[in-house]
């Protein structure tokens, strides 16, 4: 019978562990290739802006913290190219807009062609914790 319980028990921590783990900071280097970008503008400045066919690009960096998106509305035009980067604060994030079809994970730079007017929501996509389903925003198209 004790076996059973101590087993029952580190199952229990185990799970635990696992489940809080997913919430923390994620300071190590990234040894992948990194995704070909322009430098973004930096979190809380103006987007950087260049004349584009059918409109202008924007570099836009979201920065996530546990459980909110510094960037809960970002405004464009029919024609625009948004660049977003996500960069990661607090724990483990990433973005995806379903009606878009765009997924962006931390430290990656993700060109969207926006040719529709409209809302479009994001949202964190990496279950990270009791504040999960908060971590949303929006695109506005005019």
């Amino acid at each position: 019978m004790k076996l059973k319980t101590s087993l029952f028990l580190a199952t229990v921590v185990l799970a635990a562990m696992l489940a809080l783990s997913a919430c923390g900071n994620n300071n190590s280097k990234n040894t992948g290739s990194p995704s070909p970008s322009l430098p973004a503008s930096p979190s809380g400045s103006a987007p950087a802006s260049s004349q584009a066919a059918g409109g202008a690009t924007k570099d836009i960096t979201i920065t996530a913290v546990n459980w909110k998106f510094d960037q809960p509305e970002i405004k464009a035009k029919t024609g625009d190219t948004l660049k977003l980067t996500l960069k990661n604060d607090q724990g483990v994030h990433g973005i995806e807009i379903s009606d878009l079809n765009v997924k962006i994970k931390n430290g990656e730079t993700v060109e969207v062609k926006l040719d529709k007017a409209g809302t479009y929501e994001y949202h964190c996509n990496i279950q990270c914790g009791q504040g999960h389903t908060k971590m949303k925003g929006t695109i506005v198209v005019e």
